[in-house]
């Protein structure tokens, strides 16, 4: 087989190992490489927390595109107690799901998926150089790296800079208080996984406008078709007629219209709008678009009323962590009292999301340096063009350099859900195959 046909995949979540099982169905040949030698769970799904849900219902997490019902069937089979489609499986069976996917394919296309394990530290032309100093010759690369742990907080002393580093939580006593910096979909996770290991503490969490994740309505949220003030036209505009829908139609059921076209709506809005968007709305749009199983939500509720969850708004001015604990100086958000009392607990947990930097990556930073790839223009990620070839100083697609999954917000925006990223993959197959 040439070296044209075998492709180089950085990462081995879901994005990296799904995209290596599609082309090896095409007939194209893969070596995908994984840090941690965990193929198919990376992040998301390496939970061993049975009360980590997906934030999607069962229905719609299929990793075959064109084959709705693929997960649902497996849950049927292997986890009948779990199969309801529209459910919200535990994450750690989505992960066994993937990785039995992936073995099928293996065995059914004998050669074409290679595992590698080791960290890739550089990409040379289409040859991949891990750490150890082994190389991976290929005809194209794809980097699906997923997403990095947060960058807010130094992990030294009382803080813990990375939730999901194996154990990290196991140095929080009992009844430790603890303080966290976000409100999102990894605050949520944290604190329902320490009250799951026990722990009877208090934890308060902090964030810059202190928003929850929204949960879904306990069945199938309808679609509110988007109306063309809805997708055209200024930005203000657009708002008001999304507050307008909202009122009428269900804020749930605005959500859903837009699922499908927030990708096209991206690609043609201009920098300045872009910017506009994330610099003002992009909470809002998280917590909304992001959402969280009715249950999660009732857990949070409760544990907020009866005092053992606090959330604030504001920002953080100063985090000093000293043998016996840790204290976070914050400023509150205007028109709240001023000024914020010092927090004290035991331990800080770092929850404000993926630390996406693509200059300073020592993967990506290279390749923007040397003029290879380049930022987008509002700095979110690496630039990419419709099909997720990176982009180089002068605007150029690399035919042999691609992106794929939460590394490609900056082209695709929506590139963290399994629905989003299935049919990115499909994308890059077409062009490979």
């Amino acid at each position: 087989m040439s070296d044209i046909q075998r492709v180089a995949i950085v990462g081995g979540g879901f994005s990296g190992t799904m995209l290596a099982a599609r082309l090896a169905e095409r007939g194209v040949a893969s070596t995908v490489i994984d840090a941690g030698g965990t193929f198919g769970l990376g992040v998301a799904y390496s939970t061993p927390f049975d009360g980590h849900l997906l934030n999607v219902r069962s229905a719609r997490m299929s990793a075959v595109d064109g084959d709705p019902d693929h997960f649902v069937r497996w849950l049927a089979v292997h986890h009948p107690d779990r199969a309801e489609p529209e459910d919200f499986a535990p994450r750690r069976l989505y992960g066994l799901y993937v990785q039995h996917r992936l073995a099928e394919v293996e065995a059914a296309h004998p050669g074409l998926i290679h595992r590698v394990t080791g960290r890739a530290t550089a990409i040379d032309g289409t040859t991949v150089t891990l750490s150890d100093g082994r190389t991976v010759a290929a005809g194209t690369v794809v980097l699906a790296t997923g997403n990095p742990a947060p960058r807010t907080a130094s992990g030294q002393g009382r803080v813990i800079g990375d939730p999901w580093a194996p154990g990290a939580l196991d140095v929080i006593g009992r009844d430790d208080e603890i303080v966290i910096i976000g409100t999102g979909l990894t605050m949520v996770d944290m604190v329902l996984w320490l009250k799951g290991r026990g722990w009877r503490g208090q934890a308060t969490a902090l964030s810059r406008r202190g928003l929850l994740p929204r949960s879904h309505a306990e069945r199938p949220d309808p679609v509110a078709a988007p109306s063309p003030t809805l997708t055209t036209g200024p930005a203000s505009g657009r708002l008001a007629e999304a507050r307008r829908l909202a009122r009428t139609e269900g804020w749930r059921a605005v959500m859903e219209g837009l699922r499908g076209r927030t990708a096209d709506l991206w690609a043609q809005a201009d920098p300045v709008t872009r910017a506009r968007f994330v610099r003002h709305l992009r909470p809002w749009w998280d917590v909304h678009r992001h959402r969280i199983a009715g249950r999660l939500a009732a857990t949070l509720e409760a544990l907020m009323e009866s005092g053992r969850l606090r959330i604030l708004a504001g920002r953080v001015r100063s985090i000093d962590s000293g043998p016996d604990g840790v204290r976070l100086a914050w400023r509150p958000r205007p028109g709240q009292a001023s000024p914020g009392d010092p927090i004290q607990a035991a331990w800080l947990i770092d929850c404000t999301g993926p630390g996406h930097d693509s200059a300073c990556d020592p993967l990506t930073g290279p390749l923007i340096d040397s003029g290879r790839g380049r930022m987008d223009a509002i700095r979110l990620g690496l630039d990419l063009d419709a099909t997720g070839r990176v982009l180089d100083a002068d605007g150029r697609p690399d035919p042999q350099l691609f992106v794929l999954g939460p590394p490609a917000r900056a082209a695709f925006w929506e590139t963290i859900a399994v629905p989003d990223i299935r049919q990115r993959i499909e994308r890059i197959v077409q062009a490979l195959t």
